[in-house]
């Protein structure tokens, strides 16, 4: 992918876009969702169906300095063990809620850093979970997994719980780069993790991998992605680290002079995307990439690739529940957030209610662009059939999204009779394509840091 002049033209250097995992964005999201609304569409859920869990788990052994999530440090096991106590209280309010018959198509352990958890407390949380729903046939149970922060008992808890999908964060293997970033972790440590995984017959392996981190050059780059592909990750996460250090304070700590420029960042992305797909792996949306046999490249070759709060997905459920300390769930009917701090999301399940402080109804036109925006990032094409089949929407105005998108970027997209496609050159301009379908966007969000 040639460093073409207009991608700099269209802002690709300097713009700070949304990674759009929802629309509208995070920062949109207002105060007049509530517990509410939140029991009132769980229990509009159909019974019988399936639904997503994700559960969010905020503390960590040690704060890794590039990290710009909400997290909290502990080195005390006491917070944690209030924490998950919490959680079951919150699931026993969800079971109170939820319809009957309802199974997990997806359950995501996330963090933080959901392995500092104890065995016993994993198998604690684990069997609560499941006295609120089961497993679905197929159903896919995933946990991030910190190689610092992993053992034999917990490995041994998680996959006699049914995990069945392991997420390891490698960043970067450069010891200087891991030193800059406050993330030391060892190529064989990584790898001996794997292997213990996969030895418990854990059968997919995700990865995540950094580009654009302090230090960061091709040959350098190179080497880590190389060392990673030697692990053979089903699925691996190629993100862009975006260091913005006014406001995460943590990322202060990193060296800003030693900080790859946005040319240099692009490279860096192309020399990583070149070698995975030397290697065999599909590429997936803008950012990811995955073996031809994983589930996430068959739902790109069926149409059926989705995006949300984690990023790609095959999960076809319509229904994500979030539980813990902001969490975010989604429903047909729209957002809804749990409150962000965890006292303050501990005082509202131990009053016997859902923690939801903010979050938006869809209305207007949302679900139609909440599409467009989905289908650019997932397939860099719309189908305009498609859309006037499933949204109460004319074809007139369909094509005046188009042709505004189009009078915005010119020969970079392109438009037939049937859709509105973003050809090969221009796709590192996606974010910025599916902007132009964002009503909530304003120019001084445009130069605003985005979720």
């Amino acid at each position: 992918m040639s460093h073409d002049p207009q991608l700099a033209r269209h802002g690709l250097f300097d713009a700070r876009v949304p990674r759009y995992t929802s629309y509208p964005t995070a920062p949109h999201f207002g105060p007049d969702i509530g517990p509410g609304d939140f029991a009132r569409w769980i229990k509009a859920i159909p019974e019988g169906s399936e639904i997503s869990l994700y559960v969010h788990v905020p503390f960590c052994r040690r704060l890794c300095w590039f990290c710009a999530c909400r997290t909290q440090g502990t080195t005390s096991d006491a917070p944690v063990i209030a924490y998950v106590e919490t959680l079951k209280a919150e699931l026993t309010l969800l079971r109170a809620h939820l319809p009957r018959g309802v199974s997990l198509s997806r359950l995501h352990w996330g963090g933080g850093t959901p392995t500092l958890l104890s065995a016993d407390l994993m198998r604690d949380l684990a069997k609560a979970i499941f006295a609120v729903a089961p497993m679905a046939a197929g159903g896919e149970f995933s946990v991030e997994i910190d190689p610092n922060e992993i053992d034999d008992a917990r490995l041994d808890a998680l996959a006699a719980a049914g995990m069945n999908r392991a997420s390891i964060g490698v960043q970067d293997f450069d010891p200087m780069i891991q030193k800059a970033i406050g993330r030391e972790q060892g190529y064989a440590l990584t790898r001996d993790v794997a292997q213990r995984i996969r030895a418990r017959g854990v059968a997919s392996l995700n990865a995540d991998i950094l580009y654009g981190l302090p230090f960061q050059t091709a040959p350098r780059i190179s080497d880590s992605v190389q060392k990673l592909l030697t692990l053979a990750p089903d699925r691996v996460a190629l993100y862009g680290y975006a260091h913005v250090p006014w406001m995460s304070r943590r990322q202060q700590m990193i060296p800003s002079d030693a900080m790859p420029t946005p040319q240099e960042r692009l490279s860096l992305f192309e020399t990583a995307r070149q070698l995975f797909l030397w290697d065999g792996y599909v590429e997936i949306g803008i950012d990811h990439f995955a073996k031809p046999g994983d589930g996430m490249a068959r739902a790109l070759q069926s149409g059926q690739l989705r995006r949300n709060f984690q990023g790609y997905t095959d999960d076809p459920t319509p229904v994500l529940i979030g539980l813990g300390a902001s969490s975010i769930s989604r429903f047909p009917q729209g957002f809804a957030q749990n409150a962000s701090g965890t006292a303050e999301h501990t005082r509202a399940v131990r009053d016997g209610r859902f923690s939801t402080h903010r979050g938006h109804r869809f209305q207007g036109e949302d679900l139609l662009r909440a599409r467009i925006i989905e289908a650019l990032m997932c397939d860099f094409r719309v189908s305009r059939d498609e859309l006037l089949q499933d949204y109460d929407v004319s074809a007139a105005r369909i094509d005046s999204l188009f042709q505004s998108a189009k009078a915005e970027f010119g020969d970079m997209v392109q438009l037939t009779v049937d859709s509105f496609f973003i050809p090969e050159r221009a796709r590192p301009l996606t974010r910025m394509i599916a902007r132009a379908f964002d009503a909530y966007d304003s120019a001084k969000a445009r130069h605003s840091s985005a979720i």
